[in-house]
């Protein structure tokens, strides 16, 4: 663990690095317009006419003016360091200074990302133990039942070509018409981005004992019942592990973007009303909050497999 410390440092590092550098491009209209107001001479001259010029020459006609390219006020591309701003204020400060905080009122602010990570957090795991249960009936049916095999497997293959930011409003729509409202929609669309790696895993995994392994079953006079509890299923447990960590990620962009026409809460709607307002900073604090989630709940994944392992006698 301590020999991975310093390779993983040195890449964070050259990231954040290339990320400062991006900066300076991206932002480079709008820290010259600053700087020309602040009373420098910018190359050429006028807003207008810079957006005519190219990026790169106007960085290289004014070296001597882009320091500002690390705090403009409305970014195409934060800085790291506005993010970090943008999380501490999102967070930290909105719970303990302000009034609508958990100090003040008791409970979590409707402007925090706080409250909008429960919200998200809330549907995805709803969807994803939806999505999860579903996948392993499935992938048991059709390791099962040929008639299922030659049906229902298309069918999901099939499921996975239709782009989710269509359909997330289809069942939106078709729920709220129902009556189904708040949590169930999205998780709905969580899931059914959730079973489908489940499925294939599941399947992959519950095929893997070979011929002979099985025929020693047989020789065993096990029934089916038996061969599925005693050989299949601790088969198909690490193919299951790794299909449900892609799972639970794929659950997690399926609840954001189920979050997109709702606009009752959570990541997505943060992300789709900062947009719709220029607050890039704001996207970016909660990207990174949704990528941090993402990084959790697959090391909890993780974590439930070697727990498992151990209990099934695996090395450690």
């Amino acid at each position: 663990m301590k020999g991975a410390l310093g390779p993983v440092l040195a890449v964070i590092v050259a990231l954040v690095a290339l990320w400062y550098l991006a900066c300076v491009p991206m932002n480079v209209r709008d820290t010259l317009t600053a700087a020309e107001r602040a009373g420098a001479v910018i190359t050429p001259e006028g807003a207008r006419a810079r957006q005519e010029a190219g990026t790169w020459s106007l960085v290289l006609n004014n070296l001597g003016a882009l320091g500002g390219s690390w705090s403009v006020e409305r970014p195409a591309l934060p800085s790291p360091q506005q993010i970090a701003a943008e999380f501490y204020e999102s967070t930290i400060a909105e719970e303990l200074f302000s009034r609508r905080g958990i100090v003040e009122s008791g409970h979590w602010s409707n402007r925090s990302l706080v409250y909008h990570t429960g919200v998200t957090l809330a549907a995805t795991v709803a969807g994803f133990l939806i999505g999860a249960g579903l996948g392993i009936a499935l992938a048991i049916g059709i390791v099962y039942n040929r008639a299922m095999d030659l049906s229902v497997m298309p069918w999901a293959v099939i499921s996975q070509t239709v782009p989710i930011v269509a359909l997330a409003p289809m069942i939106i729509v078709v729920a709220n018409s129902m009556g189904v409202q708040g949590l169930m929609p999205k998780a709905i669309i969580s899931a059914y981005l959730s079973f489908f790696p489940v499925v294939v895993g599941m399947v992959k995994g519950l095929r893997a004992p070979d011929s002979m392994q099985l025929d020693q079953m047989r020789t065993w006079n096990a029934s089916g019942p038996q061969q599925f509890w005693n050989l299949r299923l601790p088969a198909s447990v690490p193919y299951l592990f790794a299909s449900l960590k892609v799972g639970i990620a794929a659950s997690l962009v399926g609840t954001i973007v189920g979050e997109l026409p709702v606009q009752r809460g959570g990541l997505g709607a943060q992300i789709f009303s900062a947009s719709y307002y220029g607050q890039t900073a704001k996207i970016w604090a909660a990207l990174l909050v949704a990528a941090v989630i993402a990084a959790l709940l697959v090391a909890l994944i993780g974590w439930i497999e070697r727990r498992l392992g151990r209990i099934m006698g695996a090395p450690a």
